[in-house]
């Protein structure tokens, strides 16, 4: 790819997304061609090998029509001759054969160079496409001149290959973020460090959107348009954006904030303001969070930087706290033997943590007298410690109930005096 720039001249070899930044980064870069200026982002035909294959399918078909007869010269359909209206669907056959060759050869390649048989498996995959697209298009500019098509018509079909390899490159750059995401949540620094999955997650989001836009910048490129006044106008156009739509950069901000902060992530239990749930997705404009009801609300990133959030996924241990009455006829002694079952209850759990039992008769209250009750189970999934709460009320029953007294509830005496 030949370009350029004001004052110099400059030819770069490595590839289109180099010329992409190049033309993006200097918007007087232009490739000169015959008919004046055109931008040229995704042209192989600059390229040694290319350039030589196209000389060889040009002299190719010079000899094939000195061999053809006069009738097959004579123009036809769209003004194209006969011969070549029989030769486009050959060459259509061929190509598609020689791009699934190239395509099996290219991903031989890669589970030959990734040692990780499942991740290159993930690689060709997710590249199947791209790749398919993109050595057809090179096939099919290579084989262009074959036709000898009208200068204009072989330069229009240039522009069409160009945008196919742009599409194609684009396309595999957007599956390759996707699949380093994919690739870097199943890693084992990634499951040690759960807030890096999420912050991965933001950034390949954000890596994605900014991908189709150098996409859309590159085929206006290729089609004519001058990207120097596209963005131009994105300028003009952004600064209205900033003034309108300040809620919408006040919530990706708060995304961002989000990630780096990590006050809570994706799967985790929360409770945020008056109700609880699971979170399931934080994106870029709201987070979403899974009701205990099944229902799912969406809190724009901005207001939720701001609320209470209290999630459950980051304690080691659960707390058991509950208050046990009983009735006023329990005697000092009764309720010592009580007090003491339930010490011998609660260490009877084999995931009691050590030293954290608190047994004691706290207050005689208007209808009972009331023991408090408190101690930390070794458990960070809530439903194991229902089963665990569940096994210690039913011992402080049976407590209650050898003992001989009673669990007290709501009561008045009322009485009456006589005159």
């Amino acid at each position: 790819m030949r370009l350029r720039l004001p004052g110099r001249a400059a030819q770069c070899g490595a590839g289109p997304l180099v010329g992409l930044l190049v033309l993006l980064s200097a918007p007087g870069a232009w490739a000169e061609a015959d008919g004046g200026v055109e931008r040229k982002l995704f042209d192989v035909s600059e390229a040694g090998a290319v350039k030589k294959a196209e000389a060889a399918m040009g002299h190719a078909g010079d000899g094939l029509r000195a061999y053809l007869p006069e009738s097959w010269l004579a123009p036809s359909v769209l003004g194209l001759q006969r011969w070549q209206w029989l030769a486009v669907p050959v060459l259509a056959a061929l190509i598609g054969l020689l791009t699934l060759i190239l395509v099996r050869v290219t991903a031989a390649v890669v589970r030959r160079v990734r040692k990780d048989q499942a991740s290159a498996e993930r690689i060709v995959h997710g590249l199947s496409g791209p790749l398919k697209l993109g050595w057809a298009s090179v096939l099919a500019r290579v084989a262009l001149p074959l036709l000898a098509l009208s200068s204009d018509a072989e330069g229009a079909w240039q522009r069409v290959f160009r945008v196919g390899l742009g599409v194609a490159f684009f396309w595999g750059a957007l599956r390759a973020v996707t699949a380093w995401s994919d690739n870097f949540a199943s890693t084992t620094f990634a499951a040690a460090r759960p807030g890096s999955r999420a912050l991965v997650g933001l950034f390949s989001r954000v890596a994605r959107f900014a991908l189709l836009g150098f996409a859309v910048l590159a085929v206006l490129a290729e089609l004519g348009y001058s990207v120097t006044s596209v963005l131009a106008g994105l300028g003009i156009g952004g600064i209205a954006l900033a003034l309108g739509a300040q809620k919408t950069l006040e919530n990706v901000f708060g995304a961002f904030a989000l990630a780096v902060d990590q006050p809570i992530r994706e799967g985790d239990f929360v409770r945020i303001d008056d109700f609880v749930g699971t979170v399931e997705t934080i994106g870029l404009r709201s987070t979403r969070v899974r009701t205990l009801d099944r229902t799912l609300i969406s809190i724009p990133n901005g207001k939720l930087a701001d609320m209470r959030l209290e999630t459950f996924a980051a304690r080691d241990r659960v707390r058991l706290q509950t208050t046990v009455s009983l009735v006023y006829g329990t005697t000092a002694e009764q309720m010592k033997q009580v007090m003491e079952g339930f010490r011998e209850a609660l260490r009877a759990q084999k995931q009691l943590w050590p030293d954290s039992v608190s047994v004691h008769f706290v207050k005689l209250g208007e209808s009972g007298q009331h023991i408090d009750v408190s101690a930390w189970f070794v458990t960070t999934d809530y439903e194991e410690f229902l089963r665990l709460r569940e096994d210690v009320l039913l011992a402080f029953l049976a407590v209650v109930e050898k003992v001989g007294t009673a669990i007290a509830f709501p009561t008045q005496t009322l009485h009456v005096v006589g005159k």
